[in-house]
């Protein structure tokens, strides 16, 4: 089976990080910048504490909960986040990912350092390309979670 370490390169190149006292303003700069939605907030030993993503953003700023300029990324990250290990099986976290109805997950490391962002989009791309391409698991997983 194809394990995640196989698109492990993809991955890292949706990995965008910060720390927990990066302000709101820096964090909307890098998802604007990205074709990623969400940003990893890290300790400063480079653990995953939580995570900003778009709509989190968007509706802490649309609501008037926080100050764009004066709001640290710690204060609005979610700390429940789902992740997953490079010797996961790849097949078996994108089941996961369709059952949860996510649309990526964290690529961590045994201390929690993040690797990368798994997409779904990379996952099945990647399944398919190694003709894993059972098809009613993908047809079920693309119409499922492929555009929510």
């Amino acid at each position: 089976p194809l394990l995640v370490s196989g698109i492990e390169a993809v991955a890292r190149s949706r990995l965008l990080t910060v720390a927990a006292d990066a302000l709101l303003v820096d964090v909307a700069a890098l998802l604007s910048a990205a074709q990623i939605s969400v940003v990893i907030v890290c300790d400063a030993a480079g653990a995953a504490l939580g995570i900003v993503t778009e709509t989190t953003l968007v509706r802490s700023l649309g609501l008037g909960q926080v100050g764009f300029f004066t709001t640290r990324a710690g204060d609005v990250m979610t700390t429940d986040f789902t992740a997953c290990a490079p010797e996961d099986v790849l097949s078996d976290v994108l089941a996961m990912m369709h059952t949860q109805g996510l649309i990526h997950v964290l690529l961590l490391e045994p201390d929690r350092r993040p690797l990368g962002v798994l997409n779904a989009r990379d996952g099945l791309r990647a399944l398919l390309a190694a003709g894993n391409h059972e098809e009613v698991q993908l047809r079920s997983y693309v119409m499922g979670v492929g555009y929510q």
